[in-house]
């Protein structure tokens, strides 16, 4: 066992008398839009229109943190109060960056933040089973302590957030990002969500901006946020003109330019919540959460019986586990309240490896394959080949497979992806709901023309991001004005060239020639609806315009 001495504590809602007469589900809703709301509006002046935000409307959001079993409740404390073992008081000593926090786009940020202390209480709430972990990863690398806080402006510490740049986790990795720092994904496990693991990540990669730009930390946090690549170029730009290269003066994109005062308004409130009349939880500075090594395959809701949790708190320690078992390539780490962690691996140490999963004996029929085998079993092809020495894809009927199956209900695994997207899917929204079953071939863009409706409408109701691709037999839930009037498919296919106008998000190692072969456009013309020179420089982050005939494209 691993001890990584951090709280597990949950404060109840401290809003609750304001929304007593609302069912958990629909102030969960409703708590979700307003933090998307809240969150949009930090970004901008008053009165001016809101941009596009990190979350697209109806894009999944996680719940609250309501732990079946609460191992200690904090009260609230009173308004400037700082006790000596308290989590806040622990942080404060460790805060590091040295900012001007008079600059007029922080004041603005603190003005939101504090005119908004249900939000705060929030996203508390929701950091609390991770916050002592992650300060204390931060000490030991003599980071800042502020960097303890970045969750809450990338994902207000929603594990499940899942954004529709195809960022995913408290810390908002991209795949290729998480791909680079070595945060693994598979069928069964999405390391961006493990905590544990997408902290030590995020703290390599800051640590590693930090000495790119030799301690500036507003430049680093820049570079989070928009890429390095982006700011070293502005830093030479400005440079070059002979401007200032201070993080307040480059000329960034207008997302990077919101972010850091936004940290730093948030470092702010923690600091001297008196200062701005608020009120903070107070959390114990006493250790709470421990690792459980495992080295197989082992069924999530037996975890929970052996470690006399629900399955929803198994899921919400572990967010990073997709399916109802973990994944069969070990090792793996499982999170678990202190308390419990020696009496699960004592369990552990008891159960003979065959019995962490339920097997059942399958007969294979006529015109079953490996895959439809596989999905009705909630399974990979992979794994049931592995389990049965089977070296290709060739089944006989009449012949048995062993196939590892869930222990318990469907329904049970409730933040599985499956029941995740069954969630989001099945909320109603405007118009009428229909199903499209994707077929080869099939494209967002393809879809989205059908049914008469947008692109990242179509992504977003689905728990997806327009990039993300699509496979045969996935079912998209589409809300449409009228079903009576969707365009039928099939019919000859126009010589028309079919033209759509895109932006384009430049990606690490993105280039002109790349991006043009990508969309089957000229490098040429790339550069003149860009007007850029030859031999300019992409940089990730970078966004460019382009004038796609849509009929030759894979995907859009």
């Amino acid at each position: 066992m691993i001890s990584i001495r951090t709280p597990l504590l949950v404060v109840t809602s401290l809003a609750l008398s304001a929304c007593a007469h609302m069912s958990s589900s629909e102030q969960e809703k409703q708590d979700q839009s307003d933090d998307r709301a809240y969150l949009s509006a930090l970004t901008v002046p008053a009165g001016q229109p809101l941009p596009q935000t990190m979350w697209q409307p109806g894009e999944v959001l996680s719940p609250e943190f309501v732990f079946a079993e609460k191992p200690a409740v904090t009260e609230l404390a009173e308004s400037g109060t700082i006790y000596p073992d308290d989590l806040w008081a622990r942080m404060r000593e460790g805060y590091a960056i040295d900012s001007d926090m008079d600059n007029p786009r922080v004041v603005a940020k603190i003005d939101r933040f504090s005119r908004n202390e249900t939000y705060i209480d929030r996203v508390i709430e929701r950091a609390e089973p991770y916050l002592h972990y992650i300060v204390s990863a931060i000490e030991e690398r003599d980071l800042p302590a502020e960097l303890a806080l970045l969750p809450v402006v990338e994902s207000a510490y929603q594990p499940f957030a899942y954004s529709h740049g195809r960022a995913a986790g408290i810390w908002q990795f991209i795949p290729g990002t998480a791909q680079h720092f070595g945060l693994r994904r598979s069928w069964w496990y999405d390391g961006r969500r493990d905590v544990i693991a997408s902290t030590e990540a995020a703290l390599d990669y800051l640590e590693r901006l930090g000495d790119m730009f030799d301690g500036d930390w507003e430049l680093a946090l820049a570079a989070y946020n928009a890429g390095e690549g982006r700011v070293r170029a502005a830093v030479r730009q400005a440079r070059a003109n002979g401007q200032s290269t201070d993080y307040w003066d480059l000329a960034l994109p207008q997302e990077t330019r919101n972010y850091v005062p936004r940290l730093l308004a948030i470092s702010a409130l923690i600091k001297d919540p008196n200062a701005y009349d608020l009120e903070l939880a107070s959390i114990p500075d006493e250790p709470y959460l421990d690792i459980v090594e495992l080295d197989g395959q082992i069924d999530l809701a037996l975890v929970a019986d052996l470690a006399d949790m629900t399955v929803e708190d198994v899921y919400r320690l572990n967010p990073g586990f997709d399916r109802w078992a973990t994944d069969p390539d070990g090792p793996h780490r499982l999170a678990v309240p202190v308390n419990k962690a020696e009496p699960l691996e004592a369990k552990l140490a008891d159960l003979a490896p065959e019995e962490r999963m339920r097997w059942h004996r399958h007969e294979i029929q006529s015109g079953e394959s490996l895959e439809a085998i596989a999905r009705r079993y909630d399974t990979t092809v992979s794994v049931i080949q592995e389990a049965n020495n089977l070296n290709g894809h060739v089944i006989r009927a009449g012949r048995h497979l062993m196939i590892p199956t869930a222990s318990a209900s469907a329904d049970e695994y409730s933040h599985s992806a499956a029941n995740r997207l069954a969630r989001h899917q099945n909320r109603n929204r405007q118009g009428e709901r229909v199903t499209h079953t994707v077929r080869s071939g099939d494209t967002f863009w393809d879809i989205s023309r059908k049914y008469g409706v947008q692109v990242d409408k179509v992504a977003s109701w689905n728990s997806m991001a327009p990039g993300d691709p699509l496979h045969p037999g996935q079912e998209l839930v589409l809300w449409v004005n009228d079903a009576s009037n969707v365009r039928q498919a099939g019919g000859p296919p126009s010589n028309e060239p079919v033209m759509r106008s895109l932006t384009y998000r430049v990606r690490s190692g993105d280039s002109l020639y790349t991006i043009a072969r990508e969309f089957s456009v000229s490098v040429q013309d790339l550069r003149r609806w860009n007007n850029l020179e030859a031999g300019t420089y992409l940089q990730p982050g970078d966004r460019l315009s382009l004038q796609v005939d849509v009929r030759n494209q894979d995907s859009i």
